[in-house]
């Protein structure tokens, strides 16, 4: 099942069901590119209604260098343990939304990143335990402002502003998911990440257990599980699409102050 949160036109929060021109459940369908949004007896067309975040995450617990490819390119070392960092809540922006980024900034990236969606309160969880606090996976960008990043050792400006971390478009259960999935990133159309989960340096469970050895992860926190090569700046007006296969494409778009 692919579940999608949204606003219905009435103003009313829903969290449905992203299916098929056919009105099937969508295995073929990419998610944020066409098909349907069924609640109830309704079928919605996804251009009529607010797609919202799959999720409402009391926050993000991001991975940094967990492919290695991305650490060479950084000129930086495989970690020898994950790499945490958080991002709050405001940070949380939907499928379909046009993002203010800070103004006055040199350099701020994209990386497009698998999200892994908590299902239930935990701590303290074995690897060989971590898949069953698992509801489903999403998309994410982590939008990094470099500027401050570089300046910071805690990561606040560079990575918690406002709508740094577009979130969508479907929560996708984990059955649609491979243990091999590409995750691609386009800007304006142009393929500028591409990879696959295989490359993952700390894989999921990993992650879950090392994550829960040191905090409680709540129903709806995302696990940002890091980005691979080919992160990048971007414009005034950029459109950006993460697509991973088997949860769907998250697109958005940026405006940059003056």
């Amino acid at each position: 099942m692919k579940r999608v949160r949204f606003r219905d036109p009435a103003g009313t929060v829903r969290t449905g069901e992203w299916i098929d021109e056919d009105g099937t459940a969508a295995d073929d369908q990419i998610a944020g590119s066409g098909g349907k949004i069924a609640f109830a007896d309704r079928t919605y067309d996804p251009a009529d209604v607010d797609v919202l975040a799959p999720c409402d995450p009391s926050k993000i617990v991001c991975i940094g260098r967990n492919y290695a490819k991305h650490a060479d390119e950084l000129g930086q070392d495989v970690p020898d343990r994950p790499l945490l960092f958080l991002k709050p809540p405001n940070t949380v922006a939907s499928h379909g939304s046009r993002v203010t980024l800070p103004a006055g900034k040199e350099r701020i990236d994209y990386e497009a990143e698998l999200g892994v969606v908590i299902g239930e309160e935990c701590r303290h969880v074995a690897a060989e335990d971590a898949m069953d606090v698992v509801a489903g996976y999403t998309c994410v960008v982590d939008l990094s402002n470099r500027d401050d990043q570089r300046q910071e050792q805690n990561w606040v400006r560079g990575k918690a502003f406002d709508n740094a971390a577009p979130i969508g478009p479907v929560l996708a259960t984990p059955e649609h998911v491979p243990d091999d999935a590409t995750i691609e990133l386009r800007q304006n159309g142009e393929r500028r990440q591409h990879s696959s989960l295989e490359h993952l340096i700390f894989p999921i469970p990993v992650l879950i257990e090392e994550i829960t050895a040191s905090l409680t992860l709540e129903p709806g926190d995302v696990i940002a599980t890091g980005t691979p090569e080919g992160v990048g700046p971007l414009a005034d007006g950029d459109e950006v699409v993460v697509e991973i296969e088997g949860v769907g494409q998250l697109r958005h778009t940026v405006d940059i102050l003056d």
